[in-house]
């Protein structure tokens, strides 16, 4: 099985990024499932109905989402009608929505996913390391392939929480800090792992923000109206390659695509 893995949409360049470019990478790499963080994707930040719709049909199967999943509140009832939209499961229990989800691939082959936020310079939340283990024991029956993101601000935490759970899962994937790394690998258990699939939205930006303005801030430390960035559009993230008998990964291959090849 083929799953495609997207990293931080961020605003309306971003959502045109998954528009024009998942429908083609679906078809050019067989692509059986599409899972994306879009805890960005309205206006920069936070979700709103319309625009998860639009992802839905640009083909993306299942949203996962880090500390912005409140920004706005009339996702808040959709969270709970609509379980392939995820906050992380390490938020307290009664908060709108679910952390994990199981659904069937466009080949009939179910697939568990997981979102979880990481601590380490961020919300002082539940543990992320029991919250997956949680989810995950909870699917177990259920399925053979997992992906987990590990939405968080820290290199080491990812990184431990993917050894930790290293041959549970089929995927450990890092998002939130909209840089792509270069660390991508298949770790002893047989689960893929990358540190973080980068961001798709404007390239030419601070993190999909116009620089100019970002700059500023850095310079005087004055509050200012982070606009966002319209150029250099790309989507980033990975292929994942899952042996379906074992829920092992097979190879884990980095993308980055620019909008411009496919107008």
């Amino acid at each position: 099985m083929k799953i495609l893995l997207i990293g931080d949409i961020v605003g309306r360049p971003g959502r045109e990024a998954v528009k024009k470019i998942v429908p083609e990478l679906r078809k050019k790499y067989g692509i059986d499932f599409v899972a994306a963080n879009a805890e960005n994707v309205a206006g920069g930040s936070g979700l709103t109905p319309d625009s998860v719709d639009e992802l839905f049909d640009s083909q993306v199967d299942c949203l996962t989402s880090g500390d912005h999943i409140w920004k706005k509140k009339e996702i808040y009832e959709r969270l709970d009608k609509d379980n392939r939209i995820l906050r992380p499961a390490n938020f307290p229990g009664s908060c709108p929505g679910r952390g994990s989800v199981v659904i069937k691939s466009n080949t009939g082959v179910s697939v568990g996913v997981v979102s979880v936020l990481g601590r380490v310079f961020m919300k002082h939340i539940d543990c992320p390391f029991r919250a997956a283990e949680k989810e995950i024991k909870e699917m177990a029956e259920e399925v053979k392939i997992v992906l987990v993101d590990i939405h968080a601000e820290a290199t080491s935490e990812k990184i431990a929480l993917a050894r930790f759970l290293d041959g549970q899962v089929s995927v450990i994937f890092g998002t939130h800090t909209h840089v792509q790394t270069a660390d991508e690998k298949i770790l002893a258990g047989g689960s893929a792992y990358i540190t973080d699939l980068g961001m798709t939205g404007a390239g030419d930006s601070v993190i999909g923000r116009e620089s100019k303005v970002i700059i500023e801030h850095f310079l005087t430390c004055m509050p200012a109206k982070f606009a966002m960035a319209e150029n250099g559009i790309e989507l980033q993230g990975a292929i994942v390659d899952i042996d379906e008998k074992t829920g092992n990964s097979v190879s884990i291959k980095r993308v980055k695509e620019k909008i411009e090849d496919y107008m």
